[in-house]
């Protein structure tokens, strides 16, 4: 399929998807046999791809950690040691920053009370 064709699939734009490819997360076939044009094909490998990166980049992954997932998950033998890690870190990143905001948080509301308690 055209790439017009996968951003209408994926809802991403082309631009995003030409972005993508120049990262050397996802990959355009051209036909070798027609050279009047550059267009390149993609294949289903591709919108699975895509979607992965969507998702993951909904969760807070990094473009860099979003290409160490799919290298480890599509092109590594055994990928499952270096997915977990590098899941097992987003979660604790996350944790982290939760616990930040918390405190953020806390602190916000401290200094609330103390401004309404100064009104009165």
């Amino acid at each position: 399929m055209l790439i017009n064709e996968v951003s209408k699939k994926t809802g991403l734009s082309i631009h995003t998807i030409r972005y993508y490819e120049n990262l050397g997360m996802i990959k355009g076939l051209t036909n070798e046999k027609v050279t009047s044009n550059n267009y390149k094909n993609y294949d289903a490998n591709t919108i699975e791809r895509l979607e992965i990166i969507m998702e993951a980049r909904q969760v807070g992954f990094t473009l860099a950690e979003i290409k160490k997932i799919l290298t480890s998950w599509f092109e590594s033998v055994d990928s499952k040691p270096e997915t977990l890690e590098l899941f097992q870190a987003k979660i604790k990143e996350i944790d982290d920053k939760m616990r930040y905001f918390k405190q953020t948080k806390s602190l916000l509301e401290k200094v609330c009370e103390k401004i309404q308690s100064n009104k009165d």
